[in-house]
């Protein structure tokens, strides 16, 4: 799966930035979905105007880590894994029999969205298993991704010369876009369009950017690790509108 989102939708983390990284501009010219088509056949492209675009293909996915793709209201989806706790999860939110792990990430983000009684971080641990997503809602113009605690699906993201970020199961095209720009996105976190980036099994705790090296000594993006020292404020301020939820927490 593949998403390259404009600045606007998503400011890429300052630390992912690396001088000299050899990035390109991931959407001119379509040249990061045209990289991603020649590598996996069968590719679908979804263009979200000025916003960025999405691109997915179900070939050579790994069976226990399928990929899925929905579209509902006006929200775009990319999910890849597994969750355990499905039955549970429909219940919770009220869904039918047929809906699949995609729809279910869908519904938790829609029910956060429309001032719902849980908190993003609650949302987020109570998705047990395998998974990685990438969502979009373009009524908003906002976008919530997300990688399990343990990092069981590959995941990266990093920023293109103009600033865009790019995320991918696929580290190689991560890298074609970003250069040495790039990094895998943080386990057990969560990202959104105004609130950046955060721990959901930490929620209390600040992110910190640790930067990592190549072996030739060059700044290479960072990772980011839990800060034990640091505190934030707790839950989620409610908001008037469900187009700003996202800027409010």
């Amino acid at each position: 799966m593949l998403a390259v989102f404009d600045r606007s939708v998503a400011k890429c983390p300052e630390a992912l930035q690396s001088p000299h990284s050899g990035s390109v501009s991931a959407l001119k010219d379509a040249f990061l979905s045209q990289q991603f088509a020649s590598t996996h056949t069968g590719s679908v492209n979804i263009n979200l105007g000025a916003s960025g675009l999405m691109a997915y293909s179900i070939e050579k996915q790994n069976p226990l880590l399928p990929r899925l793709f929905a579209v509902v209201d006006d929200i775009f989806c990319l999910f890849q894994g597994h969750i355990e706790n499905v039955a549970h999860l429909k219940q919770q939110y009220g869904l039918n029999k047929t809906a699949n792990e995609v729809i279910i990430v869908m519904e938790a983000y829609r029910t956060l969205r429309d001032r719902g009684p849980y908190s993003a971080d609650q949302v987020m641990r109570d998705l047990h298993g395998k998974f990685a997503f990438i969502l979009y809602d373009s009524s908003s113009k906002s976008t919530f991704v997300a990688a399990d605690a343990d990092g069981n699906v590959p995941f990266f993201w990093g920023t293109d010369s103009e600033g865009y970020l790019v995320l991918s199961d696929d580290s190689e095209i991560v890298k074609k876009g970003c250069g040495k720009s790039f990094a895998p996105f943080p386990k057990g976190c969560f990202f959104t369009t105004s609130g950046g980036l955060r721990s959901f099994e930490h929620p209390l705790n600040e992110l910190k950017p640790v930067p990592r090296v190549d072996s030739s000594g060059q700044v290479c993006g960072a990772t980011f690790k839990v800060d034990a020292e640091s505190r934030k404020e707790t839950g989620m301020p409610r908001v008037g509108s469900a187009a700003n939820w996202s800027q409010n927490y």
